[in-house]
């Protein structure tokens, strides 16, 4: 499945929910989730699009929220996805909070491994940030993450100026011993992650924390068969890698090589942007799969070719919060 400019789309992002069990101060505003449940794609239609998108092309799927496993039966449906010909590999990401009680049966349904969504080391941080208490069972979780089998753990955390500076260190610290990915991601100007006050941390003031704790940061190659937007650095003596995600100031959308699908049934065709298709009202007014999947591919023609993060608020842009999106 190919755009206007070439770029091959054969990975898609899928939120499986708008509900969340934390209420994060740049994905969820404070009235909370907006889709009726009954707006929500149904397992069977989430699979019948995974067949559509597998059939154009698509070879890996990342399930998303909300918080995805406060979903009924998510396992059931990572399962019936990787069930499907064509997808290689199944993804999912998670603020870790229920992974303690559920990581051995997400690894037996065939997850290939997880993103964990972690910002701070820091109770009291965690709880502004979060306002939640749920620090505890996310450390436990990744440690249920290792007894489970799961490798190449990614730990997502988004640097915020007078917040989690002190944590920058510690997280990558986490990644000495353990062959995982710590993961630094800039805030973007999306929903109200700038409404609640929140300000990024540049990537480069990042690399710079993290030379004067740790030294040289040796460049390395991400060897994924389905490579992302991550620039990745290895300290001297580490197993993992850390990697830096600066969607701001190096913009890397010539590469793009995804959609992202919410969980009321749209596709996206860029994270910033509104353009994209309603496929639930296809699919609920009964169009054939040979018609739908003509639809998407029709419809991803105009990926545009750059997010837009900077320029003046227009149109185009989505008003939807992160949590509605899909992270």
């Amino acid at each position: 499945m190919y755009d206007n400019l070439g770029r091959c789309i054969e990975y898609i992002r899928i939120s499986v929910t708008d509900h969340c069990n934390l209420h994060c101060r740049y994905c969820m505003p404070k009235q909370g989730r907006t889709i009726p449940h009954t707006d929500l794609l149904s397992d069977e239609e989430i699979i019948r699009l995974v067949r559509c998108f597998s059939r154009l092309g698509a070879r890996k799927i990342r399930l998303t929220g909300g918080e995805p496993l406060t979903r009924t039966g998510i396992s059931d449906l990572i399962r019936s996805i990787k069930a499907v010909s064509g997808i290689e590999k199944v993804t999912l990401t998670t603020n870790g909070v229920l992974l303690p009680s559920m990581a051995d049966n997400l690894k037996s349904a065939g997850l290939d491994y997880i993103n964990v969504s972690l910002d701070t080391l820091n109770d009291e941080t965690f709880f502004y940030l979060t306002q939640q208490h749920g620090l505890s069972f996310v450390k436990t979780g990744l440690l249920a993450l290792q007894k489970a089998g799961f490798q190449h753990t990614r730990i997502n955390c988004v640097p915020l100026r007078g917040i989690n500076e002190t944590d920058i260190p510690r997280l990558a610290e986490l990644a000495r011993n353990e062959e995982i990915n710590i993961r630094f991601i800039e805030l973007m100007p999306i929903g109200c992650a700038y409404e609640s006050g929140l300000k990024r941390i540049p990537i480069a003031e990042v690399k710079s924390i993290l030379q004067t704790a740790f030294g040289p940061l040796k460049k390395v190659h991400d060897l994924e068969r389905f490579p992302g937007p991550a620039e990745y650095v290895q300290p001297t003596g580490f197993k993992g890698k850390i990697g830096f995600i600066d969607a701001m100031e190096h913009r890397f959308c010539a590469n793009c090589n995804r959609l992202r699908f919410t969980a009321d049934g749209f596709i996206k065709l860029c994270l910033h942007s509104a353009q994209g298709l309603d496929v639930k009202t296809l699919i609920r007014n009964g169009i054939t799969d040979t018609a739908l999947c003509q639809s998407i591919a029709d419809i991803v023609k105009q990926k545009p070719a750059g997010h837009m993060f900077s320029a003046p608020q227009a149109s185009h842009e989505d008003k939807r919060y992160m949590y509605q999106v899909g992270g």
